[in-house]
């Protein structure tokens, strides 16, 4: 078991790090990953609507329907929550670039 949570947070860390540089296709396995729970991740609609979000508005068709899906099973708040996550960490990630 400490072996499936270290793999998993080496994946979340390695695809934070490819996120950071603005990679949809890594915001897409972020979410993929929270949605899922794969790689011994906790499943986190809200991280995953965020991912998800990051990816569509990056270009990434695939994603927006993914997050048309785990939208369906989250409530307003949370949706509404994940949108914030997203704005914040696009703000932050803008003004590194800058």
């Amino acid at each position: 078991m400490a072996n499936s949570i270290k793999s998993a947070r080496f994946l979340i860390e390695s695809k934070l790090a490819e996120a950071a540089t603005g990679d949809p296709a890594a915001y897409f396995d972020l979410g993929v990953a929270f949605s899922t729970g794969s790689e011994g991740n906790d499943i986190d609609l809200i991280e995953a609507h965020k991912w998800f979000n990051l990816a569509a508005v990056s270009g990434h068709v695939e994603s927006a329907t993914c997050r048309a899906e785990i939208a369906e099973e989250m409530t307003a708040r949370e949706i509404a929550e994940a949108q914030r996550e997203a704005r914040a960490w696009i703000a932050e990630h803008s003004r590194r670039a800058a």
